[in-house]
């Protein structure tokens, strides 16, 4: 680095020459690189002819699925294959039909429309998908904070004993969205708790985006289908996952696991909205990785090209002083704080220099950051010599926003 941060004169100038290169960099959502998805362009030339079945893939029909695509999204999610659908290309969509099975039909205790009210525990820093669902279908959103091993248990149990609206939670519990921790088995144990406390009535929104998505050595998550047989809570947890990240985000496999008793209640608001997923793209994707070992191999090459993302996003960062970020071990984002006050004046400045940021406040319900400090960066897009010039201008216009903001 060629400049001073602490220098404000020199900084201010460093910004405007920045700022006069007319920079078009963007760092606002987590999407493959096109390295990455070239990683699975064998895709294209599958013979599919291959594919050795008794069901013909180009008719209607399996609304769960290909079986033997669901023993992918068993093995991803450790969820029983018989308790597994495999959907079209976006967990999203399963997600946005799972929570309308739950207004229209419930899942046991009458459709949530005839209550008067429903509000989900949405941890924070989080995923603005999640929350722009809640909003779509009216659900209060509660902000709960993560602690680095998963949400604060004490605090869910406080909230869910004192409101009875609390119907749910959110949940990214590998690599979370955007602080990349992964959930501790105390935690899941204790989100389990909060099942238990409803009767049931409550839905853990499992949403394992990033379950084989490490680029260092990780722990490992526990096990929360074995969990909740053993602590009679199984009805709770609604699992989701999908290959978007892993083939091609744009042609690949959503999953959802549940119960067998939420099998059978939401198939019935599920069948009445889908004839049959695409079967073709399904047995693109068995031929393809063939079994669960050779996927993780495929995730290796994946990680090759995201850890020196990362890792060129902790060298320039570590320049910082006054703010805090997150060291993640996989996934695709780093959430960084600056000091309270600062995010929107530091994106503003960005944006002025040529770097696109999430807008400040997405990471928490309602787009409201109380501190206004969370800024989640998603370094994996762009190219390493893009990124290096994205977080140059990041690093100088989080100091010129320090240093502007002590005048």
């Amino acid at each position: 680095m060629t400049f001073s941060l602490d220098n404000e004169v020199e900084l201010e100038q460093t910004f405007q020459d920045l700022k006069s290169n007319g920079y078009n960099l963007d760092l606002t959502r987590g999407k493959p690189s096109l390295e990455q998805l070239d990683l699975s362009s064998g895709l294209f030339s599958i013979n599919l002819a291959k594919f050795s079945n008794s069901i013909d893939i180009r008719n209607y029909g399996e609304l769960l699925g290909l079986e033997v695509c669901r023993e992918f999204g068993s093995k991803i999610l450790k969820f029983p294959k018989e308790n597994v659908i495999a959907g079209g290309n976006s967990s999203l969509t399963l997600m946005s039909q799972y929570l309308a099975s739950l207004y229209l039909h419930g899942s046991g205790n009458g459709p949530w429309l005839s209550s008067e009210r429903i509000s989900f525990l949405c941890p924070v820093p989080g995923y603005d998908r999640h929350f722009k669902l809640c909003e779509e279908f009216g659900i209060n959103m509660i902000p709960i904070p993560l602690t680095g091993s998963g949400p604060n248990i004490d605090i869910a149990k406080r909230l869910v004993n004192e409101d009875p609206s609390i119907k749910g939670i959110w949940c990214v519990p590998k690599h979370s969205n955007p602080t990349g921790e992964i959930y501790n088995e105390e935690c899941i144990k204790g989100l389990l708790e909060l099942a238990n406390i409803r009767k049931n009535d409550f839905k853990i929104l499992w949403d394992n985006a990033y379950a084989v998505h490490d680029f260092d050595p990780s722990e490992d998550l526990a096990d929360i289908f074995m969990l909740s047989k053993e602590s009679k809570t199984e009805d709770s947890v609604i699992a989701f996952t999908s290959t978007s990240k892993i083939t091609f985000a744009g042609a690949g496999i959503s999953f959802i696991a549940m119960s067998k008793n939420n099998l059978g209640l939401f198939c019935k608001h599920y069948s009445s909205t889908v004839i049959g997923p695409d079967k073709v793209n399904q047995a693109r994707h068995v031929l393809f990785l063939k079994n669960y070992e050779n996927l993780l191999n495929h995730m290796k090459g994946h990680a090759e090209i995201l850890k020196p993302k990362f890792e060129m996003v902790e060298k320039w960062l570590s320049h910082l002083n006054n703010c805090s970020w997150t060291k993640p071990k996989g996934g695709y984002f780093v959430s960084f704080n600056s000091a309270p006050g600062l995010a929107k004046k530091i994106i503003k400045l960005s944006e002025e220099a040529g770097l696109k940021l999430t807008p400040a406040g997405s990471t928490f319900p309602y787009g409201v950051d109380p501190k206004d400090e969370n800024i989640r960066l998603a370094p994996t897009a762009c190219t390493l010599e893009e990124l290096e010039k994205a977080m140059e201008i990041f690093v100088v216009c989080v100091s010129l926003a320090n240093l502007e903001s002590k005048v």
